[in-house]
């Protein structure tokens, strides 16, 4: 296994928690209790569902300003969970390139999502990542 699972363990449990609307301690614990990753993935899945949780509202801005005559309540809540893992490493995670955080949203979104969320995914992120540089708002 590797960090992709981990990315991938991680989107299941953000969405699981979008629908539930429950970003608590106790869903998390629950959600190991039924799937099973090795330390590091834990580690990755654990540090991003806290750095989501405690920083939900930045990460939403980030995304709601890059949405062009949508709402992110419209948004597929699988889409969400990708796009808040991507930010999260974009943002917080200064061991994972941005064009890697990218990629990986890209393909976590052609695997999970519909068939063209992929290039929405990407528009956003992009639109996201040149903001953050025009802004300097960069790690």
């Amino acid at each position: 296994m590797g960090r992709k699972q981990a990315r991938e363990g991680t989107m299941k449990l953000i969405y699981q928690m979008e629908i539930n609307n429950e970003f608590s301690e106790e869903a998390l614990s629950l959600y190991f209790e039924n799937f099973s990753f090795d330390p590091a993935e834990k580690d990755y899945i654990v540090d991003a569902f806290t750095k989501i949780r405690d920083n939900i509202e930045t990460i939403d801005t980030h995304i709601q300003n890059s949405l062009e005559g949508w709402h992110i309540s419209r948004l597929a809540k699988i889409d969400l969970a990708i796009l808040r893992i991507a930010l999260y490493e974009i943002l917080f995670r200064d061991d994972i390139p941005v064009e890697v955080s990218i990629n990986e949203a890209i393909e976590t979104a052609k695997k999970y999502s519909s068939e063209d969320s992929y290039k929405f995914i990407n528009g956003v992120l992009g639109s996201i990542v040149r903001s953050l540089e025009k802004d300097k708002i960069w790690r």
